[in-house]
């Protein structure tokens, strides 16, 4: 055939209309999928429940005036995971923070992550600002999440919407949510040696004349013999409990020499004993049980704790602390006998509920364990759950606190917003004030603890009224932004710790935890909870157990029981770690310790990649050789001129002390091979 001018249009015409039409059924043949199909269970949320096609408060989803029928509504920090398997080819969505949040503010930001990468982010995002509208190409990627992050110091009020989200995705392939692996966890923790290790704190303080308790406590095959040399007039020591008790009516500090021994050795070491004014000279280690039991709490369920805390060994370790956070008082009105009736008896006296029928029984329990005990109450006519409050009984309830025989009180602000007026910085301060001054007239030394969130600045009055620690933020959960929002946050406060006087992140959020009597495991990964203990550690914060230590894991136990880990905490310098370096998700953290060596965290903060991290000696302003050890490993790593690098795990830390040592030292060790132990 002759192909002319006009049969060559013709061909085009007809080529290119069936191009067209085939381009129109590719196009038409992709299959649409809206991500509220694929279960919004799927979808972790820092705050309540993610739910579909409903805000997370339960409302339609409404962002910026603007109403969705479809999507998610969740909550920071939240995210989604999406296995596409190289399926999909877009990703379309509009994402703000949902209307019902109104006025209280709230803000977020939305990332699209392809393959552990971000492909797409809203950058900050406040209430009542317009959607944006998110379009991406999912060409070959395998896995999507949407994330949607805090975007400033916490999440309060973060109510977020992935609204009309949508995949395309190519016919028959599997588009499925999948909930994000959770790691498996790993020890570092050594398993303690055979022969004696002396544990706990270094140095202990006490009030003149009143009644003294120590543990002295250590690692390795029972039985063990204690001895003591240097005890000051009025104490004695049991030889085989390492329990020291009695009364010293001198003032001064007394340096006395604790032996251990059983029969695979003997260990010895310095312990002094500051009789004067300061109590709480290292941060209380011990256990709260709010965290795990909550109002469920009762005489068994602390009984069985006290016990569960020698049983498994935690109080080798120096664990000493057995605390009844809310709820064991009586809550008047309610009708459940076992909370209910008159609070106070005739004269006033507190009187405890049915779940609690003798309190000096239980902790004479406690005592007899070689364990303190601590107690719980609001300086308000309530606490924060609607039990009664010392709301002018302060004095009856400090001197009923010392004949019971309590070590440690948690005052925490609940229920005296109904009485304070205002929270004016004197309105913060009354109320821990008047208790702060009757706690140093009883006759017992009490661990002063201030809860009060973190209002009025309270670290910078928190030791003049008297406080042993104080809270600096509100209530932690067992999430990774919660934790490391509260934990990085202390990062200012270090000029304000001391010996007695401890800045508090709040409790730990290890192993089992659920705020009631249905537990579950931490959600923490195993990398977050060895920053958790880590930052607290370094923080000098007060460490209290919020699990039921009677469940306890090996993995939990393990973060628990690291003696080199906890040192870091009990060190009698009493310095709060610093803040040295902060470079996008990666920070060095560095504490003074006494011995002249310095405790290094090197965190990294980032969602998706292991990151390496170079301290280096002048980061610390140091210039000389350190040897260089690995805590949670408790193995030395080397010795270093310059500094070292270390590769760090998402949301993970490596734990590093290091100690000068001589450069001819250093030079002779690096060519014989050997390194010394440390002291």
């Amino acid at each position: 055939m002759r192909i002319n001018k006009k049969n060559l249009l013709i061909v085009m015409f007809l080529v290119g209309a069936v191009s067209a039409t085939s381009f129109c059924e590719v196009q038409t043949s992709l299959k649409k999928v809206y991500i509220d199909e694929l279960g919004a269970s799927k979808a972790t949320s820092g705050w309540g429940t993610s739910q579909a096609n409903k805000s997370i408060d339960g409302y339609p989803l409404r962002i910026g005036g603007r109403e969705f029928d479809r999507g998610i509504g969740t909550h920071a920090n939240g995210r989604m995971v999406i296995e596409l398997n190289g399926a999909g080819k877009e990703f379309h969505a509009f994402v703000g923070i949902d209307d019902e949040v109104g006025d209280l503010g709230g803000d977020a930001e939305f990332l699209v992550v392809a393959d552990s990468k971000i492909v797409w982010s809203s950058g900050r995002m406040e209430g009542r600002q317009e959607a944006k509208e998110v379009n991406v190409d999912l060409t070959g990627v395998k896995q999507l999440q949407l994330v949607v992050k805090q975007a400033d110091g916490d999440n309060y009020h973060d109510h977020t919407d992935w609204a009309d989200a949508w995949i395309t995705h190519v016919p028959g392939a599997t588009i499925k949510a999948i909930m994000p692996p959770k790691p498996k966890p790993y020890i570092l923790t050594p398993r303690p040696g055979s022969a004696p290790r002396i544990t706990g704190p270094k140095i202990f303080g006490v009030r003149p004349g009143n009644p003294f308790l120590f543990t002295v406590t250590a690692t390795g095959d029972r039985p063990m013999n204690f001895e003591i040399k240097g005890l000051p007039q009025g104490l004695k020591l049991d030889s085989k409990s390492g329990r020291i008790t009695g009364k010293v009516d001198s003032r001064g500090e007394y340096k006395t020499t604790i032996t251990a021994t059983n029969s695979k050795g003997k260990a010895e070491r310095e312990f002094r004993i500051v009789v004067g004014d300061t109590i709480c000279l290292t941060p209380p280690m011990g256990w709260n049980s709010w965290n795990c039991w909550a109002c469920a709490v009762d005489d068994e369920k602390v009984r069985t704790t006290a016990k569960a805390m020698v049983d498994s060994g935690l109080i080798n370790h120096g664990w000493s602390y057995i605390n009844i956070d809310d709820c064991w008082m009586r809550k008047e009105g309610d009708d459940d006998p076992a909370i209910g009736g008159p609070a106070r008896d005739s004269e006033g006296n507190l009187i405890p509920n049915a779940k609690f029928p003798d309190m000096k029984g239980l902790t004479d329990y406690i005592h007899d364990l070689g364990l303190k005990v601590g107690t719980y109450i609001s300086p308000g006519p309530t606490t924060c759950q609607r039990y009664v409050g010392s709301w002018e009984h302060e004095l009856q309830d400090a001197i009923q606190f010392a004949q019971w025989g309590f070590d440690y009180l948690k005052y925490d602000w609940c229920g005296y917003s109904k009485v304070s007026g205002n929270k004016t910085q004197q309105d913060l301060q009354r109320p821990y004030i008047l208790m702060g001054q009757i706690l140093k007239k009883v006759d017992r030394d009490i661990v002063y603890s201030l809860c009060q969130y973190g209002w009025g600045e309270v670290w910078k009055w928190g030791a003049d009224v008297g406080g042993n620690c104080w809270r600096t933020t509100g209530d932690i959960r067992d999430t990774w932004d919660s934790m490391a929002g509260i934990g990085f946050r202390q990062a200012d406060l270090y000029q304000y710790a001391s010996p007695g006087h401890w800045n508090d992140p709040d409790m730990l959020v290890v192993g089992k935890v659920g705020w009631g009597p249905n537990l579950h495991d931490s959600r923490l990964t195993p990398d977050e909870q060895y920053t958790h203990i880590s930052l607290w550690c370094l923080l000098s914060s007060p460490l209290l157990i919020g699990c039921p230590i009677e469940q306890l894991d090996e993995f939990t136990l393990s973060l628990l029981t690291n003696d080199e880990v906890l040192q870091v905490n009990q060190d009698p310098l009493g310095k709060q770690a610093r803040r040295i370096k902060k470079d996008g998700p990666k920070e060095i953290w560095a504490k003074e310790m006494e011995d002249g060596s310095m405790a290094v965290g090197l965190f990294n903060r980032d969602d998706f990649d292991s990151r390496t991290i170079e301290l280096r000696w002048s980061d610390l302003k140091l210039n000389q050789f350190y040897r260089v050890r690995d805590l949670w490993r408790q193995k030395d790593i080397g010795v270093y001129e310059d500094g070292i690098d270390a590769i760090v795990p998402v949301h993970g830390v490596v734990m590093l002390r290091i100690w000068p040592i001589p450069k001819t030292a250093a030079m002779q060790m690096r060519k014989i091979g050997k390194l010394p132990e440390p002291k």
